[in-house]
């Protein structure tokens, strides 16, 4: 199979609150989504870069131009045996995980629709709901956070993940665990700290947080083994993870007691499949990480969550937390229960809105095989 056209939207929307971690704060979302079409079927897929390279070192704007200058016209030229060609033919450009995600998610609900099969089954998923969670930013204030916590459970949610920043984490297990006695909460410190600070972390134990997740420098393994051997709180990373071996280097060193998986993190689904079965392999839990998705990154993201190792709540919450704005026809919902049903159609399994893409589209470009 070969793709006839490529189509790439720059799409930006506020958030309905503006969402804080000791990274950034951010009032805006900017997305590449892409539209790939072959033999009548098109699939999506959404980036996940960030406006600032602060998660990592990628943008929409970098997005944009990896995907025109070097990844497109690569894909173009290949004829697709598999879905998997994608990740294979462009195993060569070093980094840039997020933008062939782009388009390698999009070839997945290409492939899934082609076949007729939700891209849950495609991908070997094994669950008809997955497991929700919530992530939190830090707010004003402790009051306004167990609010906030307050409003969140109430949705059904089974955990909460709460950003924390230097100065702002002691205080927040302590009050949380304090207000909510059998809550599973976790904290995320998006590489905020050093080993320096293992005296807080120390702190923390005792309010048992479910994990910690990504403590220390976005790069680090070593560090964060140390760290691990000296607390109780079982470390999970993130940013740190970007391959599966990866995974097994951090798992095998002692480094994580559990993962999480962020398709776009590591550059697309063949790669979050493989970190998961690693995983898998050695018995380390592992979650699905959002990243303020819109909606055609939700999806995704509740289709690859369906996989048998994700056994924890993922950050995969209700579409209407985020933007006023939607681009799919079948928001995604939490059930009281706090699952969410995987989509059964083909694909995605959701009606993308591309009249509504089209006129909300800051840029639009159009490729074809030259």
């Amino acid at each position: 199979m070969k793709l006839e056209r490529v189509e790439l939207f720059v799409v930006r929307l506020p958030l309905k609150n503006a969402y804080e971690t000791s990274g950034a704060r951010e009032t805006h979302m900017t997305r590449v989504l892409c539209r790939v079409e072959s033999e009548g079927a098109v699939g999506w897929g959404e980036s996940v870069a960030g406006e600032l390279p602060w998660y990592s070192g990628e943008t929409w704007g970098t997005v944009l131009y990896a995907l025109e200058e070097f990844i497109l016209p690569e894909l173009l030229k290949t004829d697709l045996a598999s879905v998997e060609d994608v990740d294979r033919k462009l195993v060569w450009i070093r980094e840039h995980r997020m933008a062939k995600a782009t388009v390698e998610m999009a070839v997945w609900d290409l492939f899934a629709k082609r076949a007729n099969k939700p891209l849950s089954a495609l991908l070997g998923g094994t669950r008809d709901r997955i497991l929700c969670g919530v992530a939190i930013g830090i707010q004003p204030s402790i009051d306004a956070l167990m609010e906030t916590i307050r409003r969140e459970l109430e949705g059904g949610y089974q955990r909460v993940k709460l950003k924390i920043k230097p100065g702002l984490e002691v205080e927040i297990a302590e009050a949380t665990r304090k207000n909510f006695p059998n809550l599973a909460f976790m904290v995320d410190a998006n590489s905020a700290y050093t080993l320096g600070d293992v005296a807080l972390f120390k702190r923390i134990d005792p309010t048992k947080p479910t994990m910690i997740e990504q403590p220390l420098a976005h790069d680090d393994l070593v560090d964060h083994a140390t760290l691990q051997r000296q607390i109780t709180t079982p470390v999970c990373l993130d940013e740190s993870i970007h391959t599966s071996e990866d995974a097994r280097k951090a798992i095998e060193i002692g480094a994580t007691r559990v993962i999480n998986i962020k398709a776009g993190r590591v550059g697309g689904l063949a790669s979050a499949k493989r970190v998961h079965d690693v995983c898998a392999a050695h018995d380390i839990p592992v979650w699905c990480g959002g990243m303020l998705e819109m909606g055609i990154g939700r999806a995704h993201n509740v289709h690859l969550a369906s996989l048998p190792n994700f056994r924890l709540p993922g950050d995969v919450s209700a579409s209407a937390r985020y933007f006023a704005t939607e681009i799919i026809g079948e928001p995604f919902t939490v059930e009281k229960d706090g699952t969410m049903k995987v989509p059964t159609r083909p694909g995605i399994g959701v009606t993308v809105l591309e009249d509504v893409i089209r006129k909300i589209a800051v840029e639009r470009r159009a490729i074809r095989p030259s």
